[in-house]
């Protein structure tokens, strides 16, 4: 892997594995999956295609964050405000 994209990957990493914690499924569950996708792009050492993982990876962080906003949403809607009929 190209140096200067290797701090690039390793913060991703530890961003998504932060985010994992809360996840629906469990941390367990969404750490096994974010090892088996960067341990199956390992490999890679194009830096055109690091820089697009990469890309990807971002993607997921904004994903996961509008999940557990969304989740935080409804949790308050529901504690708050009547049901509608």
């Amino acid at each position: 892997m190209a140096n200067p994209l290797r701090g690039e990957v390793i913060k991703l990493y530890k961003t998504l594995l932060y985010l994992g914690r809360e996840y629906p499924q469990g941390a367990a569950y969404f750490r096994e999956r974010l090892k088996a996708a960067f341990m199956k792009n390992k490999d890679v050492t194009d830096p055109e295609k690091i820089k697009k993982l990469v890309a990807r990876g971002d993607f997921v962080i904004k994903e996961l964050e509008a999940l557990y906003f969304l989740r935080k949403y409804r949790a308050m809607k529901k504690r708050y405000y009547e049901p509608e009929e």
